[in-house]
């Protein structure tokens, strides 16, 4: 077996991908509320704020 000793760490991504989380998030909403309007976006985003929020609590 190869000595993987001298390999370099792999590089941090969680800076890209949380921006392109807000991006995406970004272009659903913006095609949300073309489709069905402002309130379909608010709703959207206060079911997401509830699952964001209970996903945080169960970690706890």
């Amino acid at each position: 077996m190869r000595d993987t000793s001298d390999r370099p760490s792999a590089p941090n991504y969680t800076q890209a991908c949380v921006v392109m989380f807000g991006v995406n998030l970004a272009w659903v909403f913006i095609m949300i509320w073309a489709i069905w309007g402002i309130l379909a976006v608010a709703v959207t985003g206060w079911v997401l704020n509830q699952i964001i929020t209970r996903i945080g609590l169960a970690r706890h």
